[in-house]
């Protein structure tokens, strides 16, 4: 009968029985510790922790539960093959298995980080941004198609191939697909820009070259606006970043003008009550901030005083009402004081 220690000398596929015994032990031990290594800091991650207020302690509770099984097998394996010797074949396909597993396992902590970044940035800008949240797609598509093209390249760099010829080739052919469809790639690119760098947004009004109106849908490839004729207006993205665009939907406040033409019979006494006359018309209004009312020329027809004032509002109505109520209380204290406008002066009479 074979002692223990023949046995364990006994060779067999290329190595002996105890190297056999060791690597099989290696490879359990590895895939039983990793997985419950895993499930413990998947429970751990359910507690509440005072640090998950950072976002690194965030973005490594999200990369725990996207380790695949596949990783921790490749990472068991390659422990154990370090009991064994193995011919040149098998040695290499054992290294293309654990680094296409590795690679594997990059490419989706790759897409975790991706994911965990835009669903911050979209938490950040919250949920009333559409034009954000509508980009998402296109955004997730091209991460996803450059994080795994990275990917792939690297594996087969470190499989030992070529990937120069690949890469040049690849290149020639995005340029081919670039200019067959360069109008719509011209269309997304400028939706990312707008979403990433916000000119507008929706609800802004717009005014681009000769058209205005109300933002209603910035989309992936057009943004719609709605004139205030009611009509809709759409305009393709890239259009829109080659045109310049004023943006009043961000104006913090307005600037409203007040001109007067005052009959030129009125006497030097009176003309010199026009402007305290419009300066208190103008601070009656709360939203107004008086800047400064002056008598601006002569005409052989009237005197001109001209009035500027802001109003602490971007909105076009807020200007258009206080801009009414000065000018009612402007006429009024005008014909209390008996000043005549230009066009509204009583007729002189005739010479006798």
């Amino acid at each position: 009968m074979q002692s223990l220690d023949e046995i364990l000398k006994f060779p067999l596929a290329g190595n002996t029985v105890a190297d056999w015994s060791l690597a099989l032990l290696a490879f359990l031990i590895t895939f039983t510790v990793l997985p419950l290594l895993k499930s413990y800091l998947e429970r751990l991650a359910k507690r509440p922790l005072q640090m998950r207020e950072f976002g690194a302690v965030q973005l490594l509770l999200r990369l725990i539960p996207r380790t695949s099984k596949l990783f921790m097998w490749v990472v068991a394996v390659n422990v154990a093959e370090r009991f064994l010797d193995f011919p040149t074949r098998v040695e290499s396909a054992l290294h293309v298995l654990i680094l296409v597993g590795i690679w594997f396992q990059v490419g989706l902590w790759a897409m975790t980080v991706i994911e965990f970044l835009l669903e911050r940035q979209q938490g950040r800008r919250g949920g009333a941004d559409s034009a954000f949240i509508s980009s998402l797609g296109i955004i997730n598509f091209v991460a996803r198609a450059m994080i795994w093209s990275l990917v792939i390249l690297l594996a087969l760099d470190n499989l030992g191939v070529n990937i120069t010829a690949l890469v040049a080739g690849l290149g020639i052919g995005g340029v081919a697909i670039a200019l067959a469809v360069q109008t719509m790639l011209g269309d997304l690119l400028a939706s990312l820009s707008i979403t990433l760098d916000k000119p507008f947004s929706v609800g802004d009004s717009l005014s681009i070259d000769t058209l205005s109106g109300t933002v209603e849908q910035i989309g992936i490839r057009s943004t719609r606006l709605r004139s205030v004729d009611g009509e809709q207006i759409i305009l393709s993205n890239a259009d829109i970043l080659k045109s310049r665009v004023r943006n009043y939907g961000r104006m913090r406040e307005r600037r409203g003008v007040i001109a007067l033409a005052i009959h030129h019979s009125t006497p030097v006494e009176q003309l010199r009550k026009v402007q305290g006359i419009v300066e208190q018309a103008i601070r009656a209004q709360r939203s107004a901030r008086f800047e400064r009312v002056i008598f601006k020329e002569i005409s052989l027809t009237a005197f001109h005083f001209e009035a500027t004032y802001f109003v602490a509002d971007g909105n076009y109505n807020t200007l258009v009402a206080a801009q009414q109520d000065v000018y009612f209380r402007v006429l009024e204290a005008l014909a209390a004081e008996g000043i005549h406008l230009a066009s509204t002066a009583p007729p002189v009479p005739a010479a006798t």
